[in-house]
């Protein structure tokens, strides 16, 4: 199954359970009125937002990509230190309840049920009725991404199945191989602390208790996939509890950060789009 093949099947899944979402978490009587409104109001609140976390996204991607080398030169190799600490002792324990319907549940989270995390919230927040939690939301995991790349600079560390002596099992890669089509072009093998898997489900999960007087049902499913996330990525061994511990504590200041900065940041991308409103009135004269 090449590349394209294994994206088109995540897009799939992701659409069909973002459509279901759609109507059982913001509703049918919701979509309604927002059609009949229209959505180019909307639209155009968010994309300023969009644009700096797609630069963001972009600029910290490229970084990611060359990140790796510059690591072994300026990074602190950490993974001897997780190993004596932590040892297999985590994994180990929760693949004792390996079952064939367990490690299937695991892996589509953390294929599938990671991307609709990803994305569902911002189409939620993007329909809501007030601005704010598209906008903490945006920042959050833009804090997220950009010190989550700075710290796989930062620190050199090997997830736990790439240490055969320890015995344990590699669930993803043994049930479904074409995963490492999509693992190995978002990801190289020493960037695991802290999981950005842990860091943004938690993100997206304490957001949504925070805005459950917007959608009441969304914390009822975010909450309980960013915990499967997290446990996901130890039982089908690529993060140590190390590294999902990190992401958690990541998770809780990428928060605090967004809600402490909220007014300037929201100034300075209303500062941004009118200072390039402006240079392209003028390059039209």
């Amino acid at each position: 199954m090449a590349l394209f093949d294994v994206l088109l099947d995540v897009t799939t899944v992701t659409v069909a359970l973002l459509a279901v979402s759609l109507v059982l978490i913001v509703g049918v009587g919701r979509l309604r009125s927002i059609y009949r409104d229209g959505l180019r109001k909307r639209i155009a609140a968010a994309l300023p937002y969009l644009v700096f976390l797609g630069i963001v996204l972009g600029v910290m991607g490229t970084f990611r990509r060359v990140g790796s080398d510059l690591s072994w030169v300026v990074g602190i190799e950490i993974s001897s230190y997780i190993l004596d600490f932590e040892g297999g002792a985590v994994i180990l324990w929760l693949q004792s309840f390996e079952s064939s319907a367990l490690t299937a549940y695991f892996t589509g989270v953390y294929i599938y049920g990671y991307v609709y995390l990803l994305i569902f919230p911002f189409l939620a927040y993007l329909l809501a009725s007030d601005h704010q939690p598209f906008r903490t939301l945006s920042l959050a995991y833009a804090f997220n991404y950009v010190v989550g790349i700075l710290l796989y600079v930062t620190f050199i560390a090997y997830g736990p199945r790439n240490y055969e002596h320890l015995g344990v099992a590699q669930f993803l890669y043994d049930t479904w191989p074409q995963s490492q089509l999509l693992t190995s072009e978002v990801n190289v093998n020493t960037n695991v602390f802290p999981s950005l898997h842990s860091s943004v489900s938690t993100t997206i999960a304490i957001l949504a208790v925070k805005t459950r007087d917007r959608y009441p049902r969304w914390p009822l499913i975010a909450v309980p996939l960013a915990v499967s996330v997290c446990v996901s990525t130890m039982y089908l061994a690529i993060h140590w509890a190390t590294d999902v511990v990190a992401g958690i504590g990541l998770a809780v200041i990428a928060v605090w950060f967004a809600e402490r900065y909220y007014d300037q940041y929201v100034m300075f991308i209303e500062w941004s789009r009118d200072r390039a409103l402006e240079t392209y009135r003028g390059l039209r004269q």
